[in-house]
């Protein structure tokens, strides 16, 4: 029996490192080609069946200061936060403490709903009809300025429930920051308390934080952007400025973690393995919600519901002034993949997501999509229903999307009217109208205009 025992380790050592060393050669050349020795830089983990294939840094952790990235290099991992906002509120309702049909107004006294019954699972899973708050143009004038918990739900507060719940999807950091305000009303203990003591300590997760400017964290790396007016393709680390820093009164349950790809890897492995929550919580967390209408929202509890390749993943993407993160899990195949960087002008979606492809054995075809044709009437400004609005433009023959406060993003060709972003499989989708008015959809499940074109 022990000689079989060693025999299987062995097989399996082997066969852990032959799978390493299959791909390691495709994902250095992926990772290395967007993240260059001298410039900002990334740190990736790849895992399959529990095991880790794949863990590497590339670039620099602080261009002044010439560190070079690290796999123990801590990120803000900005919207990735919502997971561990999503799973406190299932611990405390797995404690009998709250109920996910619950109304917010239990919890949150006065909140303004608008004769609507928003309830906790509406704010879990975006359907609540509150509008994100970082949309709001009152945000984003006031987003350094220092609030307490209640002065900020104060400055939201007046912004209109823009459906009734269920009727449609509207990604929200709204919601999830009352979703941390209500872990704190129930556990009477402070958003980033609770996260410790149920889920970092409990996990070994050693590098995990919430995000304090004041505080000494080892290996926390320094985050980058670019100038607002410049054009995604003539990104250089020359032109690389120091990240804004946004007052993370902000954050809350809405993106205010730090951490690593192993602790990542970590939180992935305890909830696979229900380490946290139960089975049954942990199907309500990777559900497929249904509007009122019958359509699925592609979201469940903290989690994106969305496929790679045509099989199904359970992910999520972040990003803060200065960083952008990605974390797909493939449940099927056991693949767990996570990019974090440290700079908000190339989002890791595209490469984690072709990883992911290349570790289950189906990687994407390359297309070659530098074709265009463009139709006038797709240009000009649309807003969204959040509230938000992308500005599409050409020049010189090369289409651009454009939000008011951000860099221009070169567009590519698809299908007729499809044009995918730079290096992401992203897409937005163009509709003319008969009345010669265009509308676009952006994702399908996140974005979709009013149909109004403004010249």
């Amino acid at each position: 029996m022990k000689n079989n025992s060693l025999t299987l380790i062995l097989v399996l050592i082997i066969s852990i490192s032959g799978y390493s060393q299959n791909f390691e050669q495709e994902f250095d050349l992926l990772l290395s080609k967007d993240y260059p020795t001298s410039g900002t830089g990334a740190s990736a983990l790849v895992a399959v069946n529990g095991n880790v294939i794949y863990k590497k840094a590339f670039g620099k952790a602080d261009l002044e200061l010439d560190v070079d990235m690290s796999v123990n290099s801590v990120f803000e991992i900005g919207s990735i936060s919502k997971q561990f906002t999503a799973v406190s509120i299932l611990i405390l309702a797995e404690q009998g403490k709250l109920k996910l049909d619950d109304e917010i107004t239990k919890y949150i006294k006065n909140y303004p709903t608008h004769g609507h019954k928003i309830t906790i699972h509406h704010l879990l899973s975006h359907t609540s009809g509150i509008g994100s708050f970082t949309a709001s143009d009152e945000w984003w004038n006031n987003r350094k300025k220092d609030y307490t918990k209640e002065e900020f739900i104060n400055l939201f507060k007046k912004l209109p429930v823009l459906y009734a719940p269920g009727e449609k999807y509207l990604y929200s950091n709204t919601g999830y920051f009352l979703l941390g305000a209500i872990i704190e009303e129930v556990s009477n203990k402070t958003y980033i308390e609770f996260i410790n003591e149920n889920i970092f300590k409990p996990l070994r997760m050693k590098n995990s934080f919430y995000i304090n400017r004041s505080k000494i964290i080892a290996n926390r790396v320094s985050g980058y952007d670019n100038p607002k007016d410049l054009i995604d393709e003539d990104f250089n680390e020359n032109k690389t400025v120091n990240g804004e820093r946004l007052n993370y009164s902000h954050c809350d349950g809405a993106g205010g973690i730090l951490s690593t790809v192993d602790d990542l890897f970590l939180w992935n492995r305890a909830i696979r393995n229900n380490k946290l929550i139960s089975e049954e919580s942990k199907i309500k967390a990777f559900t497929n919600y249904q509007l009122l209408n019958g359509k699925n929202t592609n979201y469940g509890y903290g989690w994106a519901i969305d496929q790679v390749n045509g099989i199904s993943s359970i992910e999520h993407n972040g990003g803060t002034f200065g960083f952008r993160s990605n974390s797909i899990y493939l449940p099927n195949e056991d693949v767990f993949v996570v990019v974090l960087t440290n700079r908000t002008f190339s989002d890791p979606d595209y490469l984690s997501t072709k990883i992911a492809a290349i570790a289950m054995n189906r990687p994407f075809k390359e297309v070659d999509n530098n074709n265009i044709n463009i139709d006038p009437v797709f240009l000009g400004t649309y807003e969204f229903d959040d509230g938000s609005s992308r500005i599409i433009s050409l020049e010189d023959n090369k289409l651009y999307s454009q939000r008011p406060n951000g860099g221009k993003l070169r567009l590519f060709q698809g299908e007729k009217n499809t044009f995918y972003f730079k290096n992401s499989f992203s897409n937005l989708t163009f509709d003319i109208t008969p009345n010669k008015h265009s509308s676009v959809i952006y994702k399908n499940r996140i974005y979709k205009s009013k149909g109004r074109k403004v010249k």
